[in-house]
C-alpha cells in the first residue's frame, strides 16, 4: 500500500469548516487515481496532505507505511507534489540547473532519467535556456521532468494538463502511462478528463471536502454533470477516446 487515509479530516482554521472531512482512500503501487470536483471541493488540499505538506486535523494518514505527520523526512524524495502553478516549483535560473536541483551529485542514473524525460517532453534542446524564456506550458513540462527525475514512488499532480497545447498534453499523458508501467502510484487532480480517463484505475469525486463517490467509470461518470464536472466528450457520445491515438 502506497497511501491510505482513514477518516481523514483537515481544517485550515480550527474555528472554521473542514476543508477535508471523514475521507477514506487508498492508493496502490502502479495505480492512477483521478480526483474530480468543482473548485474548492478539496482536491489541492488532499494532494498537499498526501505529500506531507499539511498535517491532518484528525483521522489517520500513512504514506509508504509511515504515519503522517512525523515521517516527512523519511518520505522526502519518494513522494513528489507538482502544483498547478509551475512558478512556485522552479528555483533554478537555467533549464538544466533547475532540472538537476533535486539530484545528488554523482547520481548518474537520476541525471540520465532527468535528461531522458526532458527530451521526451520536447525540451531536449533547451538545457541552456534561461527559465524565464520558457512559455507557461514549457515551464510545466520542465517541472514534470524535474519532479519525476528521482523516480518517486508516489506522484501527486495538480492539473498536469492545464495550459498545455494538444501535443504537449499527449506527451504528458504518455509520461503518466510510463509511470503506471513502472509501478509509480499517481494521484491526479484535473478538470480535463478527456486526456486521462482511459489511463485511470479509479475516480474519486469530491464535494465539500468529502468523497461523494469513488470507483470506476460506471459508478462515477453518471454523477459528474450533476456535481458540476464535465464528463469526457467521448463518454457522452457513447464512444471511446480513439482520437487520442490519431
Amino acid at each position: 500500500m502506497i497511501a491510505r487515509c482513514s477518516d481523514l479530516t483537515f481544517r485550515y482554521d480550527q474555528a472554521g469548516s473542514d476543508a477535508i472531512r471523514d475521507l477514506n482512500l487508498s492508493v496502490e503501487e502502479g495505480e492512477l487515481a483521478v480526483l474530480l470536483g468543482v473548485n474548492g471541493s478539496g482536491k489541492s488540499t488532499l494532494l498537499a496532505l498526501l505529500a506531507g505538506v499539511l498535517a491532518p486535523s484528525s483521522g489517520s494518514l500513512s504514506i509508504l507505511g509511515l504515519e503522517i505527520p512525523g515521517s516527512k523526512k523519511k518520505i522526502r524524495g519518494q513522494v513528489v507534489l507538482l502544483p498547478q502553478n509551475p512558478d512556485v516549483y522552479i528555483l533554478g535560473s537555467l533549464v538544466e540547473e533547475d532540472l538537476l536541483l533535486g539530484i545528488q551529485d554523482g547520481d548518474e542514473e537520476a541525471r540520465g532519467r532527468a535528461f531522458r524525460l526532458l527530451g521526451e517532453l520536447g525540451l531536449g534542446d533547451c538545457r541552456d535556456r534561461p527559465v524565464q524564456t520558457l512559455s507557461f506550458g514549457e515551464r510545466r513540462k520542465l517541472c514534470l521532468a524535474s519532479a519525476l527525475a528521482g523516480a518517486p514512488k508516489l506522484a501527486l499532480l495538480d492539473e498536469p494538463m492545464a495550459g498545455l497545447d494538444f501535443p504537449a498534453a499527449k506527451l504528458t499523458r504518455e509520461v503518466l502511462s510510463s509511470n503506471k508501467a513502472a509501478g509509480v502510484a499517481q494521484v491526479v487532480a484535473t478538470h480535463d478528463l478527456d486526456m486521462v480517463a482511459d489511463l485511470a484505475d479509479k475516480f474519486v469525486l469530491l464535494a465539500d471536502g468529502g468523497i461523494e463517490v469513488q470507483g470506476g467509470v460506471e459508478e462515477v461518470f453518471p454523477r459528474l454533470a450533476a456535481s458540476g464536472v464535465r464528463p469526457p466528450c467521448w463518454w457522452l457520445s457513447g464512444g471511446k477516446p480513439a482520437w487520442l491515438e490519431r
